[in-house]
């Protein structure tokens, strides 16, 4: 017998299961219209390859996956597109989101679907084959199942583990989907097997579940020694034993820490509808387009349906007949699931159970009241965090002080809130200071890539300048040497010429001699003819004596006598 353990914290609240297994699975009618949101999985999100007015048939593909972490998206039925843009989300935030909708032609038909091989193929071929089926984890993660399927380089595969606790309350579709179609969902596991090759495959279903256990139990058994090494294990009936990490604990007794992924201690787990749908889209070519969801709470007929991704939620709830004083709609459990803002939203691959809510099933919850630190919370938390501190400073917005006490450890699975003496929605304030931390993280994000661009954009303009500067002086220095070249063959050619028409040295002598006493006449002349008045050439009588005795009188005082020059100007 495999030793089982146990992992902390965790509550019992009522199943509330049993209203919804008494019939067996029905599939849902088909809907006026289907609204396929092109995000239906952890990563990036697919881009349409339709357009309004197209015609596609049930099974084609009218999402591109976006990057190796994201899923393909495919027509639920046959018909034609009559819209691509934003549609009502499931989501609480009541946004929209971008989607694909399709109008029913009523004929549902088929694409061409071929069986594969999946053993004949290269691994690397089957998670393309995955990825291209939009195959992903139906547990309500909804990470892309073939990002999950690659082991450990440095870690051998140990374990495999196959989820079916559903241990959420109300809840029942993978219940229901072990019970009646077990083998395809151990077929399905086989094909994880044979790609991540683990010594075990451990199957854990909740022992509330003994139908599920005894089909699942009975189906291992039946395909034979290819599925020997698989074992289903009935584990205790406690939430969250369904969480990934809860359940791996349970079963291996190995704990997986936040800063680690289950592959780097050897284990890896899966839903069983994961399975299931991966067994479907190689060994019948069907993507996923439906899925199992409970329909239950406040309606006349509990029941779990097969429902074509798009499907409005409100169509699907009034096939579960609800009730006159029906007042919301809940998707997923009443511990970890939200009120749908906007009930013509579509049921997605997250989308597990629809409850429908009313004040008698989920009466008002009495006001807050203050904490009294009692640590109850604390004592419930499957993680071992410290749910009273988080909230403090949650309240406080001292969200540094949160990281400190490790709030994205939190899988905000509500057992905190559950069992709050003060009725404090803990979780509510989690996942507020989450969302503000994330949205600072994208503000300090985008800041630093700004800050980026910018240093980038002043080091280019430098550059640009320096490269400038640089081609402006190896322009200049060429010109200059252009210059120097064509000074230096002028010089050259005059140094020839001179050189042929040279006087004889002393000629040359006596030339340069002749020609500096030039220059100094020339000069004096100029001198003289600036020192001399102006305008005296018919000067009165009186005027030109005044000027004779000045003259005699300097004449006089220097002892100087002046004498006309030949051209009639006075010289001294």
């Amino acid at each position: 017998m495999l030793q089982l353990f146990k992992f902390k914290g965790g509550v019992k609240p009522a199943t509330n299961k049993v209203q919804s297994v008494t019939l067996p699975i029905a599939t849902a009618p088909l809907p006026s219209r289907l609204a396929v949101p092109l995000h239906q999985s952890i990563g990036g999100t697919p881009r349409p390859i339709v357009a309004v007015g197209d015609k596609v048939f049930k099974g084609q593909k009218i999402g591109e996956a976006d990057g190796w972490i994201s899923a393909a998206v495919h027509a639920p039925t046959s018909g034609t597109v009559i819209e691509v843009g934003l549609y009502p989300a499931a989501h609480p935030s009541g946004l929209t989101a971008a989607a694909v909708v399709i109008e029913p032609d009523g004929e549902d038909c088929w694409i061409d679907r071929q069986p594969i091989d999946y053993a004949a193929l290269e691994p690397e071929a089957v998670r393309e084959l995955l990825r291209e089926a939009g195959v992903v984890g139906l547990g309500g993660a909804v990470f892309p199942t073939h990002g999950k399927l690659t082991a450990s380089k440095t870690v051998p595969m140990e374990e495999m583990v196959i989820n079916g606790a559903e241990c959420e309350p109300y809840i029942t579709c993978d219940d229901l989907l072990m019970r009646e179609r077990a083998e395809e969902v151990v077929r399905g596991a086989g094909v994880f097997r044979d790609l991540l090759k683990p010594k075990k495959v451990l199957i854990g279903i909740e022992d509330n579940k003994p139908e599920a256990v005894a089909a699942m139990t009975a189906a291992v058994k039946a395909l034979g020694d290819a599925f020997k090494e698989f074992e289903v294990i009935a584990v205790p009936t406690r939430y969250p034993a369904g969480g990934a990490k809860q359940l791996i604990r349970v079963l291996t007794g190995k704990e997986v820490p936040a800063s680690k992924r289950s592959t780097d201690l050897g284990v890896q787990c899966f839903n069983v509808a994961t399975a299931y749908t991966a067994w479907r889209a190689v060994a019948y070519g069907e993507p996923v387009i439906s899925r199992l969801v409970t329909v239950t709470g406040n309606v006349g007929e509990p029941r779990n349906w097969e429902v074509l991704i798009g499907t409005p939620m409100d169509e699907l709830l009034r096939i579960g007949q609800p009730k006159a004083n029906t007042d919301g709609i809940i998707m997923g459990g009443p511990m970890m699931g939200f009120l749908v803002p906007d009930q013509t939203a579509p049921v997605v691959k997250a989308t597990n159970c629809l409850i429908a809510h009313s004040p008698e099933l989920f009466p008002p919850k009495p006001p807050e009241m203050p904490c009294i630190r009692c640590g109850e919370c604390a004592r419930a938390c499957p993680h071992e965090l410290q749910p009273f501190e988080m909230y403090w400073f949650s309240r406080a917005k001292n969200f540094g002080k949160t990281q400190e006490y490790a709030i994205f450890d939190c899988i905000e699975c509500g057992c905190c809130s559950y069992v709050c003496p003060s009725r404090i929605p803990l979780v509510q304030y989690f996942r507020f200071a989450k969302s503000e931390i994330w949205a600072r993280e994208r503000d300090k994000q985008a800041a630093d890539s700004a800050k980026g661009r910018f240093e980038f954009k002043q080091v280019r303009e430098e550059r640009e300048k320096a490269d400038k500067a640089e081609k402006l002086a190896k322009a200049a220095a060429a010109q200059a040497a252009k210059k120097a070249a064509e000074a230096l063959a002028a010089a050259s050619a005059a140094d020839a010429t001179a050189t042929e028409s040279a006087p004889a040295p002393a000629d040359a002598a006596e030339a340069a001699k002749k020609a500096t006493i030039e220059a100094a006449m020339e000069r004096a002349r100029a001198q003289r003819a600036a020192a001399q008045p102006k305008n005296v050439d018919h000067l009165p009588p009186a005027v030109e004596k005044e000027i004779a005795d000045i003259d005699a009188r300097h004449a006089q005082a220097f002892g100087t006598a002046e004498t006309p020059s030949p051209d009639g100007e006075k010289n001294s």
